[in-house]
């Protein structure tokens, strides 16, 4: 007799297959989890037309939100941003009230059936930062409460101070309020049967926080890698030459100072010569360090080297991949870091900066870490990497079936497997 399916309550907010961050995230496992288990989601009306067109055959509930809310995250957005960018300190804090609207509308419509058992799991999946309660964790007396994964809180190094202000850091404050002021929102941890982590920073952190036992919060990265990409991946390492015309360079991601490609720029400049004959770099993306960027490339002489792409959709961006050897990605503060397991999806070598998410998914086999000492250090190591790996063909090749080997371990389907197994876990309370 084949087992009984288990009926899992899947909460997540943000949940869209046409958008990208945590939405894009909530997405994938929610489309990955529902082939193991029974699923029920809950998510934002904001979600209906995408996933109805995505997923016709699904269970969903989608959460209404009233014109008084609607009209509150529109002042929030206004009060919230500067020079055409989101202070996410600011927005996030005031914007908790919005999503207070759907976790009470979750908890008015749901109480009943978990208190009557229909459910085997509750599980709160997005929003990914560890700073928002789930109301519904409170009738989770006997139907085991899983939440996660959930990742942030990661500070910047000592030594981009800079950075730091240019992203508005200094209003990072306002987060250590909300861990006292927000109702329910040491209850959410305590209740859980399990916390999914993103990085072993936030693993600490809502340890320490909640003191919860070690064994009840597991390390599992919220980034995956889709099918599409790891196909693409083989492909691309079966045809990789050792000896291409020029090693091309890519940088993925949001234009903003923290992502560092400014040190990239930097980096690239002070490589001989002779090292310089034989790369190009493809920059790809777009965001408010763009006019910055390209007059830096003027600056540096790099015109001949050098390819701002802009921005571009996910299935342009696999053909850059394509068609470049080193990913290079030297961001001072990443939670998730889902570029770098795109890029290793990819078959490529990586080399990045060791603070927060990325710097523990990369080791010495798929590339290198420079350690955020000082932007000064953080540009002469990127460099140095650059010219060991542009020189060694044969180290290039290792690192890259390394990357490859380690992006199939990452696949959403294995990890999705991963969240079934521990939700049989939590119903068995063996965990």
């Amino acid at each position: 007799m084949a087992e009984a399916r288990l009926k899992v309550l899947l909460i997540v907010e943000q949940c869209n297959p046409d958008w990208f961050s945590a939405p894009l995230v909530g997405y994938r496992l929610y489309e990955s989890i529902r082939q193991h288990v029974d699923v029920t989601l809950v998510t934002h009306e904001r979600n209906r037309e995408a996933l109805e067109k995505a997923c016709p055959d699904a269970n969903v509930f989608f959460i209404k939100e009233s014109r008084l809310i609607s009209a509150y995250e529109r002042i929030v957005k206004r009060i919230s941003t500067i020079r055409d960018r989101i202070i996410w300190p600011i927005y996030n804090s005031f914007g908790y009230f919005i999503y207070g609207d759907f976790d009470n509308k979750v908890y008015r419509t749901f109480k009943r059936d978990i208190e009557k058992g229909k459910y085997d799991v509750v599980h709160s999946l997005t929003p990914v930062m560890p700073r928002y309660p789930v109301k519904i964790a409170k009738v989770c007396d006997e139907t085991p409460f899983v939440i996660g994964p959930v990742n942030g809180g990661v500070p910047f190094p000592k030594g981009f101070k800079k950075v730091a202000s240019q992203e508005f850091a200094y209003f990072n404050f306002i987060r250590i309020f909300g861990r006292f002021l927000i109702p329910g929102y040491k209850r959410t941890y305590k209740k859980a049967r399990y916390v999914l982590s993103g990085s072993s920073y936030t693993k600490g952190l809502v340890e320490r926080t909640f003191d919860l036992n070690p064994k009840k919060v597991g390390l599992f990265f919220e980034n995956g890698v889709t099918e599409e990409f790891l196909s693409q991946g083989r492909k691309n390492l079966s045809e990789r030459s050792l000896n291409p015309e020029k090693v091309t360079l890519i940088f993925v991601g949001r234009l903003v100072p923290y992502k560092g490609a400014d040190m990239l720029l930097e980096a690239v400049g002070q490589l001989d010569s002779a090292v310089k004959e034989k790369i190009n770099l493809l920059i790809v993306g777009d965001g408010p360090e763009m006019p910055k960027l390209r007059e830096m490339v003027r600056e540096l002489g790099l015109e001949e080297l050098v390819e701002l792409c802009g921005w571009v959709s996910q299935s342009q961006t696999l053909d850059y991949y394509r068609r470049s050897d080193i990913f290079c990605f030297p961001s001072v503060r990443e939670f998730g870091g889902a570029v770098v397991l795109e890029a290793m999806a990819n078959a490529l070598p990586c080399i990045v900066v060791n603070n927060g998410g990325i710097g523990e998914f990369v080791n010495e086999k798929v590339g290198f870490k420079v350690e955020p000492k000082s932007r000064e250090y953080v540009i002469s190591e990127t460099a140095a990497s650059i010219e060991v790996l542009v020189r060694d063909a044969e180290m290039r090749l290792s690192m890259s079936r390394e990357a490859m080997r380690y992006a199939e371990d990452q696949s959403w389907n294995k990890k999705s497997r991963f969240v079934a197994d521990v939700y049989k876990s939590v119903v068995t309370e063996t965990v």
